[in-house]
């Protein structure tokens, strides 16, 4: 018999608005990381533990009915971001960028300037000689790290002024998520990449454990915090998984077929192939439990699936996420997709 199970969106997308109100660029992830464990570990979910890794990743450990064929899931909080790289003369800050996206995404947005000893200061990234009024060739101006600075929000004209502020080099630069949740069931905010799809397990785990159920096999969720750069499902794992799903955003654009209302599949991403068993098996569960799904190929993607196979790992990898909108821009989705890869998740964990 096919167990029932039901999804709290209200408590899971509140547990998203808190995440994604939490600062998480790719490097700093002591916040996130320490929300993520609490909001788990409050779940009280029987045979399950938790512990935060040297790297700074959280791994859950989740205690299956059998050991004899161990899985994995992962998905990341470190989201896309800036770092200073310098100080200018007239006291505004040069940025380097965390991540990878179009410098265009973030002209204009809010940031919040987190200094080493922990002081915070406002600030906007805007373009050098930014006035309409005094500089006509600015929408002309391709925008770079050259073009772009970060106006602080403090009485500062040089660099002496702005580093007496405590700023310097290296300090993390917070984009403005601008969370905004409506009737409509609708999600935009900065970072639903992925932190979508850390909100995706959290509802799975929810689900089954209403439902009193544990999955088929040990399973390992790693919570990695270097995804953006290429590397945070590299370690985490215990050694002889059979299968790993990757949680990630769904690609969504012209000559896709996802939706921001069904769960993406991912076929193939820019590391190649995921593993042809893995997809047959995601398939035939959602076919089997009437989840919408959709299945494409991200040409400009990599996940901390790709990154744990170049690290050697052995597990048949699959890779599934939310639909988002606008990706590494400011992003959409809905509540139903996240639903929906909830679901997905716990009936691969069962099956």
């Amino acid at each position: 018999m096919t167990p029932e199970l039901n999804f709290d969106l209200d408590t899971t997308v509140d547990f998203l608005v808190g995440l994604l109100d939490t600062p998480s660029p790719t490097g700093y992830y002591e916040e996130a990381i320490a929300y993520t464990e609490k909001a788990f570990a409050a779940l009280n979910i029987p045979d399950f533990s938790l512990v935060v890794t040297a790297k700074g990743a959280l791994v859950g450990t989740w205690r299956g009915e059998s050991a004899s064929a161990p899985r994995g899931m992962t998905a990341h909080v470190d989201t896309l971001g800036l770092m200073v790289k310098e100080i200018k003369s007239n006291g505004r800050l040069k940025t380097t960028m965390l991540g990878g996206y179009d410098w265009n995404a973030i002209e204009f947005e809010g940031v919040t300037i987190q200094t080493a000893d922990g002081r915070r200061y406002r600030g906007t990234v805007v373009p050098v000689n930014a006035s309409f009024h005094v500089n006509r060739d600015i929408p002309k101006v391709t925008r770079s790290a050259e073009t772009l600075e970060v106006r602080l929000d403090a009485r500062t004209t040089n660099a002496e002024e702005t580093r007496g502020l405590g700023i310097g080099v290296g300090d993390f630069i917070f984009l403005d998520p601008r969370v905004e949740t409506g009737e409509a069931g609708f999600i935009r905010s900065r970072h639903l990449d992925d932190k979508a799809g850390v909100a995706a397990i959290y509802a799975a785990l929810i689900a089954m454990k209403a439902a009193g159920l544990r999955p088929v096999q040990d399973t390992t969720i790693l919570i990695a915090n270097y995804e953006e750069v290429g590397h945070g499902g590299a370690n985490g794992f215990p050694p002889g998984l059979a299968e790993l799903v990757a949680i990630d955003m769904g690609a969504l654009g012209d000559g896709q077929t996802g939706d921001e209302f069904s769960v993406s599949i991912c076929a193939k991403d820019s590391s190649g192939p995921y593993h042809p068993l893995m997809m047959r098996k995601l398939r035939r569960l959602s076919d089997a439990h009437n989840i919408p799904y959709k299945v494409d190929i991200y040409p400009y993607y990599g996940s901390d699936g790709s990154a744990y196979w170049r690290a050697g790992g052995e597990a048949r990898v699959g890779l599934i996420g939310p639909g988002v909108d606008a990706s590494h821009a400011y992003e959409r989705t809905h509540r139903e997709s996240i639903e929906h890869t909830a679901h997905l998740i716990a009936r691969w964990l069962l099956d």
